[in-house]
């Protein structure tokens, strides 16, 4: 019988998950920073995730997931771009308004409706943010891919994904064409505010600050 967990406590292996893609063990705070919420309230949570043994926690010490906690947290991420990919290419939904219905969507407990949708959408392989959906079994494409930031002058690179799914941020991409699959070339960069100038698919230039560039990234 599968595990019944709660909305918070999948937000829970989820938050962890992204966290761990930077951090070797999680600290509570670290945590709590992440959900916007109290450092006592993440202690109790995984408490209550230890017992259940979705996480390796010792007090004090930071906490990682389990073998199953890193499944559950997989599955959870694979509803969540699924239903994106499925609300921008079929019901016409901005890539800057899916996130918060994904994020309600991602609770679908029906494995059979999940396996149905990937195979539905012809199994996609990632996003519309340029995230890895991942399969069935949790596997996940991975691009070889590097910042904007740290591309080559002169050189064609193709937009891969977004660092962040914050709604400004894209709507701030969309108003400048920039999109997943975008091509750009880095002209010039600028010494003053280590802005640059950038070709955006073999025409338009625009001056893209160092800051909306460290949220691009780009395959070669």
């Amino acid at each position: 019988m599968a595990l019944q967990l709660s909305i918070t406590e999948e937000n829970y292996l989820k938050a962890i998950y992204h966290l761990q893609q930077t951090h070797d063990k999680v600290s509570t705070n670290d945590l709590a920073a992440s959900l916007h919420t109290k450092a006592a309230s993440v202690t109790d949570m995984l408490k209550k995730l230890s017992q259940k043994k979705l996480v390796d926690y010792e007090p004090y010490m930071g906490f990682t997931l389990s073998e199953a906690g890193l499944g559950t947290a997989l599955a959870i991420i694979r509803k969540h771009r699924l239903w994106e990919f499925f609300l921008v290419e079929h019901l016409q939904f901005g890539w800057d308004e899916v996130h918060a219905v994904a994020e309600e969507l991602e609770h679908i407990t029906s494995t059979l409706l999940v396996d149905r949708l990937d195979a539905f959408l012809g199994y996609p392989k990632f996003d519309p943010h340029g995230d890895p959906i991942p399969d069935i079994n949790g596997k996940m494409v991975l691009l070889k891919q590097i910042n904007l930031t740290d591309a080559p002058l002169q050189h064609t690179v193709t937009v891969s994904s977004v660092g962040s799914q914050s709604t400004a941020l894209l709507e701030m991409l969309k108003t400048k064409n920039i999109l997943i699959g975008t091509s750009l070339k880095v002209v010039e960069r600028f010494a003053f505010d280590n802005s640059m100038d950038v070709e955006i698919n073999g025409g338009k230039h625009l001056n893209i600050s160092q800051q909306l560039a460290q949220t691009l990234f780009v395959t070669i």
